[in-house]
């Protein structure tokens, strides 16, 4: 149920192979959500708009610290990651460290990771 529109009423944010992406697209789907999929590898991400999510989410809760691209960085690189401007200017240059799924409602609202009661009440909520 992927829209290409632009009057869609969510963009779901993430990387088309990982896995959590691909469960919280599937719910959306079966629950009739309709969305727009961005993916940061292929399509990037504009300093505006992560911006915007830094100031929503908190760049810490942005930052996956987890994942592989993050265990793929010298310990220098992580180690300088300790503050806003640091961990943007990463997420930036290597969006695959972007922790994932990020749901961004067309009000602005916007829910990071994804669990389905999470989804069920992020989606009541914005209605």
């Amino acid at each position: 149920m992927a829209e290409t529109s632009s009057a869609v009423p969510f963009i779901l944010y993430g990387i088309k192979n990982c896995d959590t992406v691909k469960k919280a697209r599937r719910w959306l789907d079966e629950n009739g959500t309709g969305y727009r999929f961005h993916d940061y590898r292929a399509e990037g991400l504009d300093d505006a708009l992560l911006q915007q999510l830094i100031d929503k989410q908190g760049w810490e809760a942005m930052l996956n610290t987890k994942g592989t691209t993050w265990r793929k960085l010298d310990e220098a690189t992580r180690a300088a990651c300790d503050n806003q401007s640091a961990a943007k200017a990463l997420m930036l240059e290597h969006p695959a460290i972007i922790k994932r799924p990020l749901l961004l409602a067309a009000s602005g609202q916007s829910l990071l990771g994804f669990k389905p009661e999470s989804y069920q009440q992020f989606l009541a909520e914005v209605k």
